[in-house]
This record gives structure tokens, C-alpha cells and sequence, in this order.
């Protein structure tokens, strides 16, 4: 018994740096991605998506959605930092993972691209849910649109779709242009108007709506026009990443390699966009783009170069800050003209732009206002496509000393006047009354 116990103790220890192995903001790449699959076939016929993430690094763990040993945790230390799930249709995942498991993996930090169709079963319609999307209620709708399909379409139904309202964001969709239009078979979805941080990344045109193709329409749609969002994405407010896909066709071998040519357009392409659409939002997903770090904050008097402990009203100070973004291989330096701070006590009482260097530095000055307490300066950044910056540094500020007062006090010249003057008439005003006959 003793013998084992120690085994066991020295498996443990030898397993926990590679448990311990997860998404690092100051590395973020490397990283082990686990693919849970209906069908183990989607890895032959969905090849070209997944051989884009290999190339890039990641490490792929493929196993079938209803294996009885799915775990996304061990010891504690989750085994994962990013998920694809590309199984619709399954009822019920095995082992000890289900849906609130998968939100306690996204509420964590980590990343998920979730994919549907319209075999999709009420556990991933749950799991979409939770993040602020809702699939259609009609588990046999599609999207269906009659101006904006591939002329590809030999069923003539024209739910072959070709998309090309993409969110503009080099952040999210990367600088080059997607030319040709994104091919898209599935089912419609729509956002949580209370939720702002879903964002729609594919959306359908506005002759675009959700119904059974294959039977008419005995009422109208319930989703219709850009109401319709094909492909969505959110961040959390941890900075956790989600694509949600209402297309699992979207990211096939066979939609990568088609030619499109968009109803009533005279363009034809040889390919169509989703390809680059896939690789690029799959960048964004997992933090290879749009992904911020900075530094300490840093504020000083102006002409010394040590942090102060405590400021005095009205002195002039330095600050700055470092900003640095993850360009998939190494960090850079940051351009943007949008950075702020806040000197802050119950409300701002300085909100200054920062100026930037090209290098990474963000920087200003400005004088402390004349007012005493704990300030905070802080930078609470938010931009479309980028992670979340809030920090904050507390700093408390003084009023005067006795001492520090000027001798003399312009403002109270006008006081300092009609003291002397009283002086003066009383002087006179005396010597009248006392020599005057």
C-alpha cells in the first residue's frame, strides 16, 4: 500500500507541468486544442481547416463527442486551452463534460469555436445560448435567400448562400480584403439584445430569411433580412474568445475549394472566401491577432524620474504607459490615437488622450487639479476585435502646507486693499475729529 501511494504521489508530480501548461498572456501561442467530433470522417472532410491550425502551432486532440473519457480538467489544471466543437447532433457529451463545464472552461479564459447546422440538438443550442446566440426555435429552418445565393446552387432551393456582409475589422478579419464571397449552408441565429459583447461577424442580406425549405410558408418568418447573423463572435469580460457558426459546411474542404459567383453579380471567383474567412477568424478566436498587453503604470513630477508616493495639489506631472500587441510570432508595439486616462476620484476630474511615440509608448501631461483625496489614474481601453485593458494605480494628493501658501495672494489684493483703506480713513477720520475747530 505504501509503494503505491508513492507512485501515485510521483505520477502526480511529473503530470503537473503538463497539466499546469495553459494559455499565457505573455505567450499566447503553442497551445493544445482539444476537437470533439460527431463523426471522426470531419477529419478528412474538414482537413484543410485543420491542417491551417497545425501549421500555425496548435496542437490538435481529436475524439468523438460521446467518448465515456472527456475531460477538460485534471487535478484541477484544465488539460485544454481552446475547444472546437464540431458536433451538432450529439445529445450528450461523455465523460464528466457537458454544458456547464464548457462555461466554466470559456468563464476561465479559454477559447471555443462552436458549430452548428440543422441537425443541432438542444445541448449545443444550450451551450450557444449561454454566450448570446439563439438559434431558430424550427429545427428544420434554414437560411433561405433568393438574391443572394451561389448560382452553384444545383438544388435550386437557394439555400446555398453567398455572404459578403462581413464585419469591418482588420482585427478580427485580419488587413487583407475578402474578396470573393463566404459560402454558407445552415441554420439562422440571433443575438441577445441585452448581451453587447456578441458581435455579428457574418450577417445576411436583407432578402434573406429562416424557413423550412422544403415546405411553404404558411406564416411569415420570424427571422428575416440583417436580423439573420450567420456567423457571430463574443468576447467575455476576461477576454475569452467565441466563434459561434449556425454552418458546419462553412469550414469543409468542399466550400474552401468551390468557385462562387454571387446571384445578379458578374463576378466569378475561383474560390470562394472561406478559406481565408476561417483562417483569419480562427486567428482572431485564438488570440493570434487583436491581443493586447500593457505595462506598469508610470507618473512622475515633471522634471524628476522617481514615482512620488503621495502628489500636492496643483503639480505638474508626467504619466505613461507601455502597450504592446501579439502579432502571432512576437510582440509589437502599438499605434493607436484613442488611448486615454483617467485621473479619477469618484468621477474623473482629468481625461486626457495619450500621445504615442510609434513604439509602444503612450504618454502625457497635466496638472493636478485643486483638489485633495485618493485619486486613481486609470485606462479602461475597449476597442472592436481587440482585448480589454483596465488598469489602475491609486495615488493620494494633498492640499497645501501652512508653509506652502504664497506670502502674498493675488486673488486677495481686493482684501488686502480695503484693509488699508479702512486703516487710512480711520486715521484720518481721527486726526479731523481731534484738530478740527
Amino acid at each position: 500500500m505504501m509503494n503505491l501511494s508513492r507512485s501515485v504521489a510521483l505520477i502526480s508530480l511529473f503530470l503537473l507541468p503538463l497539466l499546469s501548461f495553459s494559455f499565457s498572456v505573455d505567450n499566447p501561442t503553442d497551445r493544445r486544442v482539444l476537437v470533439l467530433l460527431d463523426d471522426l470522417s470531419l477529419k478528412s472532410s474538414h482537413s484543410i481547416f485543420f491542417s491551417t491550425l497545425k501549421s500555425r502551432g496548435f496542437d490538435l486532440d481529436f475524439k468523438l463527442a460521446e467518448d465515456s473519457k472527456l475531460a477538460l480538467q485534471r487535478y484541477g489544471q484544465y488539460l485544454y486551452d481552446g475547444l472546437i466543437i464540431f458536433a451538432p447532433s450529439t445529445e450528450r457529451f461523455g465523460g464528466s463534460l457537458d454544458s456547464k463545464s464548457i462555461a466554466d472552461f470559456v468563464d476561465s479564459g479559454r477559447d471555443l469555436i462552436l458549430s452548428a447546422d440543422t441537425s443541432a440538438s438542444d445541448l449545443i443550442r444550450g451551450i450557444a445560448l449561454e454566450c448570446g446566440v439563439d438559434f431558430d426555435e424550427d429545427s428544420s429552418a434554414m437560411v433561405i435567400d433568393h438574391s443572394s445565393f451561389s448560382v452553384s446552387d444545383v438544388d435550386g432551393d437557394h439555400t446555398l448562400i453567398a455572404a459578403d456582409d462581413l464585419v469591418k475589422s482588420h482585427a478580427i478579419l485580419g488587413k487583407t480584403k475578402i474578396e470573393a464571397p463566404v459560402l454558407f449552408r445552415g441554420v439562422a441565429h440571433s443575438l441577445n439584445p441585452t448581451n453587447n459583447l456578441v458581435l455579428k461577424v457574418l450577417s445576411a442580406s436583407p432578402s434573406a430569411y429562416s424557413a423550412n425549405p422544403s415546405s411553404k410558408l404558411s406564416s411569415p418568418p420570424q427571422l428575416t433580412g440583417s436580423a439573420i447573423s450567420l456567423v457571430s463572435v463574443m468576447q467575455a469580460r476576461n477576454n475569452a474568445r467565441v466563434v459561434i457558426s449556425g454552418s458546419l459546411q462553412l469550414f469543409s474542404d468542399k466550400l474552401f475549394r468551390s468557385g462562387v459567383q454571387k446571384a445578379g453579380s458578374p463576378n466569378k471567383y475561383e474560390k470562394s472566401g472561406n478559406e481565408q474567412f476561417a483562417t483569419e477568424l480562427s486567428k482572431w478566436v485564438f488570440h493570434e491577432r487583436g491581443h493586447l498587453k500593457a505595462g506598469s503604470l508610470v507618473h512622475h513630477r515633471v522634471g524628476e524620474t522617481d514615482e512620488p508616493a503621495i502628489y500636492r495639489i496643483k503639480d505638474d506631472l508626467e504619466f505613461s504607459v507601455e502597450i504592446l500587441e501579439w502579432s502571432g510570432k512576437s510582440w509589437e508595439p502599438y499605434v493607436a490615437d484613442d488611448v486615454q486616462v483617467q485621473f479619477y476620484m469618484m468621477s474623473p476630474y482629468v481625461l486626457k488622450t495619450l500621445s504615442t511615440d510609434k513604439k509602444g509608448l503612450f504618454h502625457t501631461s497635466f496638472k493636478v487639479p485643486d483638489v485633495y483625496g485618493v485619486f486613481q489614474f486609470k485606462v479602461e481601453y475597449e476597442k472592436l476585435g481587440y482585448t480589454t485593458l483596465s488598469l489602475s494605480k491609486q495615488i493620494p494628493v494633498r492640499p497645501y502646507r501652512h508653509n506652502e501658501y504664497e506670502r502674498f495672494i493675488p486673488t486677495a489684493y481686493p482684501y488686502y486693499g480695503a484693509c488699508f483703506t479702512t486703516m487710512a480713513g480711520f486715521f484720518v477720520f481721527s486726526f479731523v475729529y481731534l484738530y478740527h475747530k
